[in-house]
C-alpha cells in the first residue's frame, strides 16, 4: 500500500511524540499526539491505547489547563468511537461466523460481554466455607436438575398450603433474627426488618413439626429433591414472603456447595431477582436454582407481597463422596463448640 499524502505529517509528529516520551513517558500531549499519529496512520486501536493512557495519567484532571483538558475530551471520545467501531466489526464477523444470540452458546456470549466491559464478573464469594473447583455458575442450567419439573408440577398444591399459613399472618417471622449466643450486626437493615419474612417447615437441618404438618403436599413434592443435608445446618424450606416496595439488599451466602432453588407462588409482575449480571421477574410456578455465593439482591416494585417457596439442594457437580465429607466436616466444627453465623438461604 503507498504513503499517502498525509503519512509524513504523521510519522512525523510520532517521531517528535516518541522523544518527549523517551524522556516523561507520562507526558499528556505527548501521548494524546501519539494516539493521534498512531490513529491517522492506520492503527486506531494503538492510538486509543495512547489516548488511554493519557486519560488514565490525568487522573481527575484538577489542575489541568483548559485547553489540555479539551484535548483530553476529546482523547476519551475517539475511544469510544474506536471501541463501537470495534464492537460492530466484531459483531459482524461473528455472524459470518455462525453466532446467534439465541442459539449460541451462553458462555461464549457472556465472554463477548465481560471483553467489551457490557457486563462485570461476578464469582464464588462464600462468607464462610468454598470447595474449590466447582463452576462459577449464576443460575444452575435446568438440565442439570431432573427433579425440578415434579417440583413445578406441584405449585398448585403447594399454593394451597401457603395460602392457609397467610390466613394466620403472625406465623411470618422476620428472616434475619438476632442470635443471642453470637455477636449481631445489623445485615444492611435487614435484621428483625419484617419485610422480609418467613415460615419455616425445616430450619437449620431441624423438621418444624407445627409448620411441617400442615404442609404434606409441600414436602411430599421434595422428595427427590438431593437437598443439601448438614445436622444442624440445613436443609431449610421456607415460605418467603417480601412486602410491596420492599428490597434485599446485595449479599452473599455462606458455602458454596450448595444450591438455592425458588419456586414462585405469588409473584406480581415488578418483583424481580438479580444474580451477578443476570435479572430475572419470579413467574409463578417457573423454579430456577442459583449459587448465592454469587453476590445477588431482590426487589418487589409491585403493589403486592411476593411470596415463594424456598429450599437448598446439593450442587450436582458435588459427589457422594464429598457430600458427606462437608457434612461430616460441619459435624466436627459443630461438635467443638465453634458454630459460626447464623445459617440460612
Amino acid at each position: 500500500m503507498g504513503e499517502t499524502d498525509d503519512e509524513p505529517a504523521h510519522r512525523a509528529r510520532l517521531a517528535d511524540a516518541d522523544r518527549v516520551l523517551a524522556v516523561n513517558p507520562r507526558d499528556l500531549r505527548a501521548l494524546i499526539a501519539k494516539g493521534d499519529a498512531l490513529t491517522g496512520l492506520g492503527d486506531p486501536r494503538g492510538g486509543a491505547s495512547f489516548y488511554g493512557s493519557a486519560l488514565r495519567a490525568a487522573g481527575d484532571g484538577k489542575g489541568l489547563p483548559a485547553d489540555l483538558l479539551q484535548e483530553l475530551r476529546r482523547a476519551q471520545a475517539a475511544i469510544q468511537d474506536q471501541a463501537a467501531r470495534f464492537q460492530a466489526h466484531l459483531a459482524d464477523s461473528l455472524v459470518r461466523a455462525g453466532f446467534d444470540t439465541a442459539t449460541s452458546s451462553d458462555r461464549f456470549a457472556l465472554s463477548l460481554d465481560l471483553m467489551a466491559g457490557r457486563k462485570r464478573l461476578y464469582l464464588q464469594e462464600p462468607r464462610f466455607y468454598l470447595f474449590p473447583g466447582l463452576p462459577q455458575v449464576q443460575f444452575q442450567p435446568r438440565e442439570t436438575l431432573p427433579w425440578l419439573t415434579a417440583v413445578e408440577a406441584a405449585a398448585a398444591d403447594i399454593r394451597a398450603e401457603l395460602e392457609a399459613l397467610l390466613a394466620q399472618p403472625d406465623l411470618f417471622r422476620p428472616y434475619v433474627e438476632p442470635r443471642a449466643d453470637r455477636p449481631n450486626t445489623d445485615a444492611k437493615g435487614m435484621a428483625s426488618n419484617a419485610d422480609w419474612s418467613a415460615v419455616f417447615l425445616w430450619k437449620d437441618g431441624e423438621e418444624q413439626p407445627d409448620i411441617a404438618r400442615r404442609c404434606p403436599r409441600t414436602l411430599e413434592a421434595l422428595a427427590d429433591v438431593p437437598l443439601c443435608r448438614v445436622p444442624g445446618r440445613t436443609p431449610s424450606i421456607l415460605f418467603s414472603r417480601l412486602k410491596a416496595g420492599a428490597r434485599i439488599p446485595p449479599h452473599h451466602g455462606l458455602i458454596n456447595t450448595r444450591l438455592i432453588c425458588h419456586l414462585p407462588l405469588i409473584a406480581p409482575p415488578g418483583s424481580r431477582f438479580r444474580v451477578g449480571n443476570d435479572v430475572r421477574e419470579w413467574k409463578e410456578g417457573q423454579a430456577w436454582a442459583f449459587d448465592d455465593t454469587i453476590e445477588h439482591e431482590a426487589a418487589n416494585d409491585s403493589g403486592q407481597d411476593r411470596t415463594i417457596l424456598i429450599f437448598d439442594a446439593w450442587k450436582p457437580e458435588v459427589t457422594e463422596e464429598e457430600r458427606a465429607l462437608v457434612s461430616a466436616m460441619f459435624q466436627a466444627i459443630d461438635g467443638y463448640g465453634a458454630g459460626g453465623a447464623a445459617w440460612g438461604v
